[in-house]
């Protein structure tokens, strides 16, 4: 069947590359992928998709059908971008690879025994949009979940960080800085205070505990003590329950700064606590031979654990569902994800590869493991119990 992928492809292309290229043009912020979410659809429409817009009550998600076999794969998209900076993480590549392997596999549906759908997934970025949909119950019936991200490198078990995303607010009372500062209570010390706290905290953190933050809000004015400030602070960690503590800890940094200063605060989570990616080495598997024969070099698996992705939700989804969050390398010139430089790359011919190979890659995952028995049942299964638990 990968001759039949390779011909569906190659016909898409073109539809596929202009969505990638449409939806970096004009990116959008996580739960406003208004215009992005109906670009997706157009194209799913247009290739005979079913398409569900504002799925799971989220106004930018969708769920695109095809077919109607008992096997439904999950291939997300995402399209959300970051701020000043738009599509430095590529989520254009994504979603048109996502796309385009959810075209290939629509003809051979009936054959496959499988029901194919292209989730949207907003707001991976700020804001944890699988996870919400997975709490819904969004994703209950898929046998797998599947996407493809780019990156500077192919990493076929990619791996990611748990992490929390943290709001904190620290409210003072304002007076002149200069003729009545012993009126003030200064939030803008309070954050200084935890800051430090947090600095000098660094020397005890565990292997793989990160953080990192900055004040979003810091005062109006240098002759007014300010009565408000702002910190917004990311966490991680290898896992979970490493990610707990250092939670506890930072948290006390942020309680010592209020009252240092004499201020109170508050804590807000921005985003659901993401967790570290748990891909399924059977579809990993599947989804390395496959690169391979594409003339892609992805890590060797002892080297996969030393590139941390940073943090995705959809790391949450592997925790209840059999998935890979495989990264496909584009040319990047030294560039990182999160650069403007790697914005501009993922719009190259290279880029346009990536989604190319991406759609196959991703396809041709799910062929094996519908047409392999062993794999299939070992799936359906893992629906059923999931269905079990759930009654």
């Amino acid at each position: 069947m990968t001759s039949d992928v390779d011909r569906t492809i190659t016909v898409a292309q073109t539809d596929l590359i202009a969505l990638s290229h449409s939806l970096h043009a004009e990116p959008e912020l996580s739960f406003a992928e208004h215009r992005s979410a109906a670009k997706t659809t157009e194209v799913l429409s247009r290739y005979g998709f079913e398409v569900t817009t504002a799925y799971a009550d989220l106004p930018t998600a969708l769920c695109a059908e095809y077919g109607s076999g008992e096997m439904v794969i999950g291939i997300f998209a995402e399209y959300d971008a970051l701020p000043e900076i738009g599509h430095a993480c590529g989520h254009n590549i994504i979603a048109a690879a996502a796309v385009g392997a959810g075209v290939a596999l629509a003809p051979l549906a009936d054959r496959l025994g499988i029901t194919v759908r292209v989730i949207g997934t907003p707001a991976e970025e700020s804001g944890g949009g699988k996870v919400v949909m997975l709490e819904r119950g969004a994703f209950d019936d898929l046998a797998m979940a599947a996407m493809v991200h780019p990156g500077p490198e192919d990493i076929a078990g990619a791996t990611s960080l748990a992490m929390a995303d943290l709001a904190v607010t620290y409210a003072g009372r304002e007076a002149h800085a200069s003729a009545a500062p012993q009126h003030g209570r200064n939030a803008a010390d309070a954050a200084t205070v935890a800051q430090v706290g947090l600095g000098l905290l660094r020397q005890h953190l565990a292997p793989g505990q990160q953080m990192h933050g900055i004040v979003s809000d810091g005062g109006v004015a240098p002759n007014i003590v300010p009565a408000r400030t702002e910190m917004l602070y990311y966490l991680r960690a290898r896992t979970s329950d490493s990610l707990d503590e250092l939670t506890r800890r930072a948290l006390a940094c942020f309680e010592a700064g209020a009252l240092a200063a004499g201020c109170t605060h508050e804590i807000r989570t921005v985003s659901p606590n993401y967790v570290e990616l748990r891909p399924d080495p059977w579809l990993v598997g599947a989804y390395r031979e496959l690169i391979e024969t594409m003339g892609r070099t992805p890590l060797p698996p002892d080297r996969e654990g030393s590139r941390p992705l940073g943090s995705t939700d959809m790391g949450n989804v592997t925790h209840v569902i059999p998935g890979i969050h495989p990264v496909i390398g584009i040319e990047a010139a030294g560039a990182v994800t999160h650069q403007p430089e790697f914005a501009a790359a993922c719009v190259t011919p290279s880029a346009d590869r990536a989604v190319l190979d991406g759609a196959r890659a991703l396809a041709g995952t799910a062929i094996a493991a519908a047409t392999d028995p062993v794999q299939r049942a070992r799936l359906l299964g893992v629906v059923a119990d999931r269905r079990g638990a759930r009654s």
